[in-house]
């Protein structure tokens, strides 16, 4: 595996690929999340490429940027093990200019759920990604459905701008009591663990009152509000596939989506329905 620091290396040494190249964006602290879009990359390209990056412009003032996880040692012997071609591993003078152009995210669908709550979060998301994805020049990017709305700004992103890169969205993993994993995960304690195992069981119970046939969106959340109590609800919410909002669900076109507080950690998990 080579281990590449620098932008120019990355470049110089790109341009030596002439198959297809699968990439997978991180910011380390490795899970078996990652872990599963990685196997898929190394699956269907002929060389694959795990980036390393905490990206400062996605996190805002009060956010744990200084304290994420940071497990690069072991981040690096998950993807030796796992066959990964190239590691990038920049630093943020590497990736950023003292004075470049703003990326700015859709007002419409950037400003909602993730974007109400973090202000501009999603314009140093799509800052980061495409930067990224200029430098790798993927054939196919992959990316967790649980940052649903954060995938589906970099497709819109990817379609608008004519990006020749396929996202390929994969599915959410879960551990074996069905919390969805995050490196965010390590924040919590115990008892914390047993709390957040209720944004996955409303999800659950959400799903199994559709399947009764119970299409009310507001009926819903009502119902997974009461699962999830006494957690701090951010926000529970219904929409379709391009994340406008819905009164009713539409099978094979909806998300729900769920954020709560669990302590001092915050957690992020939906269903696609």
């Amino acid at each position: 595996m080579k281990i590449l620091k620098t932008t120019k290396e990355l470049i110089d040494y790109r341009k030596s690929f002439t198959c297809s190249v699968g990439f997978v964006p991180t910011m380390g602290a490795l899970h078996h999340g990652h872990i599963s879009l990685i196997k898929e990359a190394l699956k269907n390209n002929e060389k694959t490429i795990v980036s390393i990056f905490v990206n400062p412009t996605q996190f805002l003032a009060g956010e744990d940027f200084e304290s994420y996880p940071n497990r690069y040692e072991a981040d690096v012997k998950i993807c030796e093990l796992a066959g990964v071609d190239v590691l990038f591993m920049p630093t943020k003078d590497e990736i950023y200019f003292k004075d470049e152009p703003n990326i700015l995210a859709p007002m419409k669908q950037s400003y909602i759920l993730e974007g109400y709550q973090r202000p501009k979060h999603f314009d140093g998301v799509l800052q980061v990604v495409l930067k990224l994805l200029n430098l790798t020049k993927p054939t196919n990017a992959y990316f967790g459905k649980k940052d649903a709305q954060q995938l589906f700004l970099i497709q819109n992103m990817v379609k608008t701008l004519f990006l020749d890169t396929n996202i390929v969205p994969c599915e959410i993993v879960r551990d074996e009591y069905g919390l969805a994993l995050s490196s965010r995960n390590t924040y919590l304690d115990d008892k914390e663990k047993k709390e957040a195992l209720k944004l996955s069981k409303s999800l659950k119970i959400a799903s199994q009152e559709i399947m009764r046939g119970e299409l009310e969106t507001e009926y819903i959340k009502v119902t997974m509000r009461e699962i999830l109590a006494p957690l701090h609800v951010e926000y529970i919410e219904a929409v379709d596939r391009k994340f406008n909002k819905i009164e009713n669900i539409e099978l094979k076109n909806s998300i729900i989506l769920v954020a709560t507080k669990v302590g001092k950690t915050r957690l992020i998990d939906n269903i696609w329905i």
